[in-house]
């Protein structure tokens, strides 16, 4: 076995094993994180597949911008645990069926699927040119106006995601920023005169106690 091979099936195990800990971990801050240890995981076994692209696209992608969103909303939304795990065992069976169902479907699929061949090659003996390379040549020569069109889809769906949000609510706190500007100090803090204060005589002994008979 070489280095390439081991380095496939350790990233392997650890893959299997960080996508086992995102379904079984109590907390689903620890589910958020095995879940980005898993795509590296699975970037890592790209990179050893050749596939540069698809595996700086993984890391860019979804490690730098998808996890990192969800770690921050699950850390903010603070879910009970305790209310979500209600009735899991209940619907565990349903759960585990399906889920073996689609398992079977999957490998059938793949197995079928994949055959050994040996890595192509050029006339000349060389090998191709790289794929990452040759995507982006692609991509912004032939299919440069499909990628405009993309990129104004998605900045659209962008500006429309943030005026949905920003949109007036009876529950929205947000602030009207020319209020903010058109604020005075007299309106936030009033100065009122009072009477000077003055410390409280000293207490005085009484006179009247009854004199104390000294014996010689």
């Amino acid at each position: 076995m070489d280095v390439k091979t081991g380095f496939f099936y350790l990233f392997s195990v650890v893959l299997l094993f960080a996508a086992f800990r995102v379904v079984t971990a109590r907390n689903p801050v620890h589910a958020v994180l095995y879940l980005m240890l898993a795509f590296s995981q699975a970037s890592a076994v790209w990179f050893l597949l050749n596939a540069e692209f698809l595996a700086i696209l993984l890391v860019l992608v979804y490690l730098g911008a998808v996890m990192v969103l969800f770690l921050f909303v699950v850390m903010m939304l603070d879910i009970g645990i305790d209310t979500v795990r209600k009735g899991f065992w209940k619907n565990f069976p349903l759960a585990a069926t399906l889920g073996a169902i689609v398992a079977l479907e999957m490998a059938a699929v793949l197995l079928s699927g994949f055959r050994v061949s040996e890595a192509p090659v050029m006339g000349n003996g060389a090998l191709p040119v790289d794929n990452a390379k040759a995507l982006g040549i692609l991509l912004y020569t032939e299919y440069l106006m499909p990628i405009q069109i993309a990129a104004a889809i998605l900045l659209v769906a962008m500006i429309a995601a943030i005026a949905l949000t920003l949109r007036e609510r009876k529950d929205s706190k947000a602030i009207d920023p020319s209020t903010q500007v058109k604020v005075r100090a007299s309106d936030r803090m009033q100065v009122v005169k009072m009477a000077p204060t003055q410390a409280a005589p000293a207490p005085v002994a009484p006179t009247d106690a009854a004199p104390v008979e000294v014996k010689k």
